[in-house]
């Protein structure tokens, strides 16, 4: 079985800075591209970056030159550095990877679309 965990939200003043980190766990092939969505209370849950296996990444308006999307692809991994946070980037931050290659032999695999638990990121002071 495959998971996508989260980790590093949590509560930051205004202006400050956050850095999201998500871990592939379990018995991976490939990943494709990962992305990072975020829903805010009443809201419906949007994408905010994604980069691509060989690091092409793409940026929504509301968050272009502010977050940095990463990822280290010999431990499965895929950053999220927020800088100059706003109180409406206050939302549960999901990582996603649509297509995750895991073995099905020695030979085969298959793709799944894997999403993580969300970690909350709260801007507040």
């Amino acid at each position: 079985q495959v998971h996508l965990v989260e980790s590093g939200g949590g509560l930051v003043q205004p202006g400050g800075s956050l850095r999201l980190s998500c871990a592939a766990s379990g018995r991976v092939f490939s990943i494709e591209a990962m992305d990072w969505y975020r829903q805010a209370p009443g809201k419906e849950r949007e994408l905010v970056a994604y980069i691509t296996s060989d690091g092409r990444t793409n940026y929504e308006d509301p968050v272009k030159g502010r977050f940095t999307i990463s990822r280290d692809n010999a431990k499965n991994m895929v950053y999220l550095e927020m800088a100059s946070l706003k109180p409406e980037d206050t939302a549960v931050y999901y990582c996603h990877a649509p297509k995750l290659g895991v073995p099905i032999n020695d030979y085969e695999f298959r793709y799944l679309e894997v999403w993580g638990q969300g970690t909350l990121v709260t801007v507040s002071s």
